[in-house]
């Protein structure tokens, strides 16, 4: 008689074990829907922690570099401007003594272009072979100061021996300077403050944090979903995982957005009461010493043009105050910073070199060359001069008033983040640890 039964192969063998891999995940056995649940929350915790991180990331990212690098950079440009800007305006100033100038007068010029060149290489070191635009100003800047140093000395030399053509050399050094070089100088601050602007706003910014605080409400909502549906399943009113994760979740949100709105508040207070008065204020006293070379050039001047004086009266509409001029937007800025009287006392101040100025244009215009060029030089109270280093005293003090702000302030915000992003990495793991114990338990109930 001959079997008809089916012998057992290896391959039937084997087909045993796809069932029971099925099984462990099977959404129609509780232990496979517990084990769903379990990879999903895993999966859940470990995306958290990556935007958490990512996000606290950015942040600090961003505000360490408005402390260490976009603001001295900004700075730095500013330093630039203003010392090459100051160094023309006294070396046409001196011009005015003949013959030997002022020691003060000299020393002055020569710390302006040793802080200008030193400034150059700061920002040169912070811009990197990779600059761009910024290393090509940094470039014309560090070459053609040379040049302008050299004809300065030129003028000085010639003027000493009471030769006209020093009058020459000086025009031609102040050409220089107000062309090429304060141009590339102008462009460099320009473009370091709109990037100064630019990180603030990155770390100052809503989106990303509204992003990740409406994600973190959503993963407790889903902690809260998993622990109501372990409710009706196992009728346990609690699981401890899901809470502690929960907690782990809350803590995370509690620390990042703490952090957050603290650098946030720091750096709007440094910006607002601190570099942005320093930038305005930096403009109006630019503009001034650009003003206050036009008014000596114009009694250096033997051309018999009135170009100078022409300038002067640009600069002095662009100074303000008035609306839309440099003084009123510092007035605006300074409003609330230790800086405020400062400025208002240089508006003031600014008011008074005007008419000083026009005196010096009537005694130059009668005929009374000397008397003009004294008031220039003048300390006395209504001399142009005298007026003009009140300004310039004011200016200066309420850009340390509010530079010191910044200083004071801003470095709180980056400080702000140190440890979030490893410590919500760490919550999240723990977050993942939680889920694992808390499901694991309902699941060892199952065998």
């Amino acid at each position: 008689m001959v079997s008809t039964a089916s012998p057992v192969s290896g391959a039937a063998g084997g087909s045993v074990g796809r069932p029971v891999r099925r099984r462990w995940l099977d959404q129609a056995t509780s232990p496979g829907r517990l084990r769903r649940l379990l990879i999903g929350l895993l999966l859940l915790s470990l995306a958290w922690g990556v935007l958490a991180a990512f996000t606290a990331g950015q942040y600090a990212s961003a505000a360490a570099s408005v402390v260490s690098t976009r603001e001295p950079l900004s700075l730095d440009a500013q330093q630039i401007y203003s010392r090459l800007s100051d160094a023309n305006d006294t070396a046409a100033t001196a011009f005015l003594t003949g013959g030997l100038e002022p020691a003060a007068s000299r020393q002055r010029y020569l710390a302006d272009l040793a802080a200008a060149s030193a400034a150059i290489q700061q920002a040169t070191a912070r811009v990197g072979a990779g600059g761009g635009a910024a290393s090509q100003d940094l470039g014309v800047l560090s070459g053609q100061l040379t040049v302008y140093s050299g004809e300065i000395e030129t003028a000085r030399a010639d003027n000493r021996l009471g030769l006209p053509l020093g009058a020459a050399y000086l025009r031609e050094a102040s050409a220089l300077m107000r062309g090429p070089l304060l141009l590339s100088a102008k462009d460099l601050y320009t473009r370091e403050t709109a990037s100064l602007d630019g990180t603030s706003a990155k770390a100052t910014g809503l989106p990303l944090i509204a992003v990740t605080g409406v994600a973190g409400l959503i993963v407790c909502y889903l902690l809260l979903r998993a622990s109501r549906w372990l409710w009706r399943r196992t009728n346990r009113v609690f699981n401890v995982g899901l809470i502690g994760a929960g907690v782990a979740v809350i803590v995370s949100l509690a620390w990042l957005g703490g952090a957050y709105l603290s650098a946030r508040g720091d750096l709007q207070g440094a910006r607002a009461r601190g570099s942005a008065t320093v930038e305005a204020a930096a403009q109006v006293g630019i503009a001034a010493q650009e003003a206050h070379t036009d008014e000596s050039l114009t009694l250096i001047d033997n051309t018999g043009l009135d170009q100078y004086q022409q300038d002067y009266v640009t600069e002095q509409h662009l100074l303000g105050p008035g609306t839309g001029t440099l003084l009123t937007a510092a007035l605006a800025a300074a409003k609330g910073s230790p800086a405020a009287s400062a400025v208002t006392a240089a508006a003031t101040d600014a008011r008074a070199w005007y008419t000083a100025h026009a005196q010096v244009r009537t005694l130059d215009d009668g005929g009374n060359h000397a008397g003009a060029v004294a008031s220039v030089l003048g300390t006395r109270p209504g001399d142009a001069g005298a007026a003009f280093t009140r300004l310039s005293q004011d200016l200066a003090q309420a850009i340390a008033a509010d530079q010191a702000v910044f200083d004071s302030a801003a470095p709180s915000a980056s400080s702000a983040y140190t440890a979030v992003e490893p410590g919500v990495i760490v919550l999240a793991l723990i977050m993942a640890g939680a889920c694992a114990w808390g499901l694991t338990r309902r699941i060892a109930e199952y065998r």
